[in-house]
């Protein structure tokens, strides 16, 4: 059962956050109905959340969000797949206009980012070999641990989440400490090096629940250790600057929600609801 968070905390703040204005507030809004396009950076390595299918086209809940998004808005959508860490440096240069990628707001990346809506809720875990003898987390004491760079993951493994600094995250205590972390691209790089085998390159991977699921699930020879580690909410991120725009964005996803596609896609995707705290 996921964790209780502070659902009104994580509400005033991303209305907070959607109130920003600046000299430029309409701006992107104008530039999206004008050019009838809403681009969306999404990953295209993060199943099921967003990812390149058989077809060599873009799949998963991400992608169905955003689609949602700018239906909504009436516009058409173009997916962009740039590296998490250009992602999260916030020197987008106007190559798209929002990110429904799960990023995890904190009040750090609040200085960069606007985060008009929430629209999931994951929780991290770790995974080892299937040979691995590890059969709890104090055992990847000492160990080399994957996760991808920029992310909850990699400030949970590095032991480096300062906790007045994040936002709706339930209390949580750092259950072991890695001799060593390799950072990665994407979660499922990682993935890939560690079912090459028990400390071939990685003893361990620290990942969201649904990536690492996903992969048990497509037959990696992975097994998980212990439970969540952290849970933490899911955001759209915008850059700050037009509060039209935000509202919009708010306005989306609540729409999406109060009609029950948001659960259904979750439904779809993951075969249980991670849109809601339970």
């Amino acid at each position: 059962m996921r964790a209780v968070l502070g659902r009104l905390g994580i509400a005033a703040f991303v209305v907070a956050m959607s109130l920003a204005s600046s000299a430029n507030a309409g701006k992107v809004l104008d530039e999206v109905l004008a050019s009838k396009t809403l681009r969306v950076a999404v990953s295209p390595n993060y199943r099921p959340y967003s990812f390149l299918n058989d077809k060599g086209e873009l799949a998963g809940f991400d992608v169905d969000v955003a689609k949602r998004i700018a239906e909504y808005i009436g516009v058409g959508v173009k997916y962009e797949t740039p590296a998490w860490d250009i992602i999260t440096s916030g020197r987008w240069q106007g190559r798209w206009d929002i990110v429904v990628a799960e990023m995890g707001p904190t009040k750090e990346r609040a200085k960069v980012f606007s985060f008009p809506a929430i629209y999931s809720y994951g929780a991290i875990i770790a995974a080892v070999h299937k040979d691995s003898k590890a059969t709890k987390l104090s055992d990847l004491d000492g160990k080399l641990v994957g996760a991808l760079a920029g992310s909850m993951s990699y400030d949970y493994v590095s032991q480096d989440i300062k906790k007045d600094e994040l936002i709706g995250v339930p209390p949580f205590e750092y259950q072991f400490k890695a001799g060593k972390i390799k950072t990665y691209e994407s979660s499922n790089n990682a993935l890939d090096d560690l079912r090459i085998g028990d400390g071939k390159r990685l003893d361990a991977v620290v990942a969201d629940d649904s990536v690492i699921l996903d992969a048990i699930k497509a037959g990696y020879p992975i097994k998980q250790v212990g439970g969540a580690l952290i849970y933490g909410p899911g955001v759209v991120a915008t850059l700050p600057g037009d509060a039209e725009f935000d509202h919009k964005i708010a306005d989306a996803i609540q729409a999406i929600k109060d009609s029950g596609k948001l659960s259904e896609l979750s439904m779809k995707w993951f075969g249980r609801d991670v849109t809601t705290v339970k």
